[in-house]
């Protein structure tokens, strides 16, 4: 449960929670009494009309669950345009740009603006959505702050690109809330392996609860493939999570990306310190009202559940996807090697003295290392094109 006293929902939010959990009940109960806590992370975020992801409430900003670097201001859309320009300008006319989950806009409508200043605009800007109600936020304001000429160029998909293409595939903090396995390590010791069980979820006296259960032997083997390369075993009462579909992810996602790149931006750890012996029960944590405490199953589809990222195992992901490894580093170092100088400077130029201090907290928070930058990292991969160069500051790949 949780170790602090939460905001209590009003009545339109617990009902609202009420008939989501109906849903899982249902789903429990034809699924002989338990559901895989993957499967219920799965419906409590994305369940149409009544996952947190796919429902209407507000997640972003103040008056939401979190904030995302977007929506701080413009400094990282920016600087992360201006490491993609490279990348378009390769390609040429035909680039595309495929957002995965927009936000509310700020990334894209930043973004395509310094894109546009770069002379560097994709020929279709793509956004992969699955909330109907943010789409139309997106619309809206994009349609507001963009020249026709660039909105025109701006398209929401309902799924990934079905035919071959060329250009960007950008995704900040999005591996973070895929329904998550997770796994429980009993018996074993004396350099014997324990067995590997899943969790799940059941009900007990009508309330949700966390189980154990045999996991299967995609799971099993996905587990081992980490032991064998930490080259230790998980001891009994081990519990984490593990991402074993994140290969077949990448692949749905990308499509037919014959040429381009693929960059991720998230919070995460290489696997030796993801897994490291004192971090027993994973990293699976759920956020609501900006507080953040670790009851997944509470009033499901008003929290974001989130687990932090296996960056070594996103970097076997995109090679096994058959992309090219072009880097890793920390959010603050990749935004310092694109383009954060000259950002500094127009904020220096900036004559509104309480304009220039937030856009100066702005980057505060963007970069310090108490803050977001070192917690959020940045990878990417190529394909037939240059890509490494923008990640030349801070390179973090040898603890991959």
């Amino acid at each position: 449960m949780t170790d602090f006293k939460l905001p209590v929902p009003d009545a339109d939010a617990a009902a609202h929670s009420a008939r989501l959990a109906t849903l899982i009940r249902e789903q429990i109960e034809a699924g002989g009494g338990v559901v895989p806590f993957s499967r219920f992370m799965e419906l409590a975020l994305y369940a149409p009309g009544l996952g947190y992801y796919s429902a209407g409430a507000s997640k972003f900003g103040e008056a939401g669950d979190f904030v995302t670097a977007p929506e701080l201001g413009p400094v990282f859309a920016a600087c992360i345009a201006e490491s993609l320009a490279p990348v378009l300008q390769q390609i040429g006319p035909q680039a595309r740009l495929l957002e995965l989950g927009g936000g509310t806009g700020a990334f894209a409508e930043v973004a395509l603006k310094r894109l546009l200043e770069l002379d560097a605009l994709p020929d279709r800007y793509a956004i992969l959505e699955p909330s109907a109600e943010l789409r139309q936020r997106q619309r809206d304001r994009l349609q507001q702050r963009l020249i026709p000429p660039v909105f025109e160029l701006v398209e929401w998909l309902d799924a990934p690109f079905a035919d071959d293409w060329e250009g960007v595939l950008f995704a900040n903090e999005v591996i973070d809330a895929l329904p998550t396995p997770r796994f429980a390590i009993e018996g074993g010791g004396g350099g014997e392996a324990g067995e590997v069980y899943e969790e799940h979820v059941a009900l007990e006296d009508d309330a949700l609860v966390r189980v154990l259960r045999p996991a299967d032997a995609f799971l099993t083997n996905a587990v081992r493939h980490i032991e064998r390369r930490l080259e230790r075993r998980f001891p009994s009462g081990y519990r984490s999570e593990v991402l074993p579909q994140l290969p077949y992810w990448i692949q749905a996602v990308a499509g037919g990306l014959q040429r381009g790149a693929m960059l991720f931006v998230d919070y995460g750890h290489p696997r030796a310190e993801y897994y490291e012996p004192g971090r027993d029960d994973g990293t699976l944590r759920a956020y609501y009202r900006h507080r953040m405490h670790a009851d997944p199953l509470l009033w499901p589809g008003l929290q974001d559940i989130t687990a932090s990222v296996d960056f070594t195992a996103l970097a076997e992901a995109g090679v096994a996807a058959g992309f090219d490894f072009a880097g890793y580093c920390s959010q603050a170092s990749f935004l310092l090697g694109n383009g954060l100088a000259g950002v500094l400077q127009r904020i220096e130029a900036i004559d509104d003295a309480v304009e220039r201090q937030r856009r100066t907290n702005e980057v505060k928070r963007l970069t310090l290392p108490s803050e977001m930058g070192e917690r959020f990292q940045v990878m990417g991969f190529e394909k037939d094109v240059e890509f490494g160069a923008a990640f030349l500051a801070g390179d973090l790949s040898f603890r991959l």
